[in-house]
């Protein structure tokens, strides 16, 4: 593979930017191909809760990994006892994208090499366990490690000591919108010349019992006793999230350095938005006035415009606000007529909600589609609600080349983030 210098910039002289490694730890199970696989033949990995008895809970479904084996993705005994599972299933994913980039730290400079990582609420089972010890035996029973145990950061901070990189170490928290973010200031710390390479993503532990009641107690969660009828993004029967967990892990790099030492390019990073509705602290804006201008930024900085849009994986959650609003944005950025057949998917009706980890997984789903001229479909989802009135397959779309494809993320707070997602041309 050759690229011209000009060709490894901008139209403004900033660095292009590209994937050359994925890894993801999901309810489909370890690895990026259990992920592609579930997504798009439509499986979903929804079940009963097993962590804990949720017999009195709102919601008594969950989208749990399913026989995790931290020995099994390269973590010693002593490392899997001592680190939260959010950071678990960070190491895990980053194991298998730092493998498939093949990038050897021996011969890279450690500065050049950052770290943007992500989680949306941290160790829920350290803190959950801190603070019955605390309540139950007294404070000089608590762990001496509870808090460098169960902090978001920590995920950022092992992964930089395991892998030596000596770049930013930066940890980011947009709630839902936090792996999206991740990958963006990725995307930028490399566009603008501060790293060569950077890992980057967002892993979870949601499946615990403070979580669950405190989210269906919200009525954000769904009530549905049946897996099939629970996670229904754009259904005229939605009800809700279900809380899933995981990691997805993405290995971005300039072209320039991924060219220099050859490495396989999986897709391009061409875009990134980012803005706050400033609305409310859980209600999404409902014309999508802030989405909106996320993914127009992010169109834009690929040198994009909306009639170039190829497909849009959605957040997506299956509540009925958010789909209603997001249906809105995507009719504000390319017009009423052609939303109605702009591709809309959904990964959360296979894996459910993956919280800080969904923008990443999400965003490992896009790069496949783009890659292999394809939209996934969207599973659980029967009946599009009209007042929606968008294009979600219910069948994969194959032999459908796109120039750019836009992979949302829509977090509590306000955060909204968007990543444009490109075929790598040069391939």
């Amino acid at each position: 593979m050759t690229c011209e210098k000009s060709e490894f910039l901008k139209a403004d002289g900033t660095r292009r930017v590209v994937i050359t490694g994925m890894g993801a730890i999901s309810p489909a199970g370890t690895g990026v191909d259990a992920l592609w696989n579930a997504v798009y033949s439509g499986k979903q990995c929804i079940a009963p809760i097993t962590r804990f008895d949720a017999s009195g809970f709102a919601g008594s479904l969950a989208a749990e990994v399913p026989n995790f084996d931290a020995a099994a993705c390269g973590m010693s005994k002593k490392e899997a006892r001592r680190f939260a599972l959010f950071v678990q299933y960070a190491i895990a994913a980053s194991e298998e994208a730092w493998a498939q980039a093949g990038i050897d730290m021996e011969t890279e400079d450690a500065t050049r090499a950052a770290c943007v990582w992500g989680s949306g609420i941290g160790g829920l089972e350290e803190f959950q366990r801190g603070c019955d010890t605390l309540s139950q035996k007294g404070p000089k029973r608590v762990n001496p490690l509870f808090i460098p145990t169960m902090i978001e950061n920590m995920a950022a901070g092992n992964l930089s000591i395991r892998f030596g990189l000596k770049a930013d170490c930066l940890s980011i928290v947009t709630a839902c919108a936090t792996g999206t973010h991740c990958v963006g200031e990725a995307y930028r710390l490399i566009r603008h010349g501060y790293a060569d390479v950077a890992l980057a993503g967002g892993s979870e532990e949601s499946i615990s019992p403070i979580c669950l009641a405190g989210f269906g107690n919200l009525g954000a969660t769904s009530k549905s006793t049946d897996p099939a009828a629970a996670s229904m993004p754009f259904d005229v029967n939605r009800g809700g999230f279900v809380p899933g967990e995981g990691a997805g892990a993405l290995v971005l790099e300039s072209l320039e350095h991924a060219v220099a030492r050859g490495a396989n390019i999986l897709a391009e990073v061409a875009g990134f938005g980012s803005t706050s509705d400033a609305y409310h602290m859980t209600a999404p804006e409902p014309s999508g006035e802030g989405a909106v201008r996320a993914m127009r930024q992010a169109l834009a900085e690929g040198g994009f415009t909306p009639d170039d849009l190829g497909h849009l994986n959605a957040h997506g959650t299956s509540t009925h606000a958010n789909d209603a609003m997001e249906s809105a944005a995507l009719k504000a950025l390319v017009g009423e007529e052609r939303a109605a057949d702009v591709p809309v998917t959904s990964v959360k009706g296979s894996i459910g909600h993956t919280l800080g980890a969904a923008g990443a997984l999400e965003a490992i789903v896009c790069a496949l589609s783009v890659a292999n001229d394809c939209v996934p479909p969207t599973a659980g989802t029967r009946e599009i609600d009209p007042e929606c009135g968008v294009n979600v397959p219910l069948e994969p779309i194959e032999g459908y080349k796109q120039k750019v494809a836009l992979s949302n993320s829509l977090g509590f707070g306000g955060h909204n983030g968007s990543l444009a997602l490109s075929p790598f041309a040069g391939k």
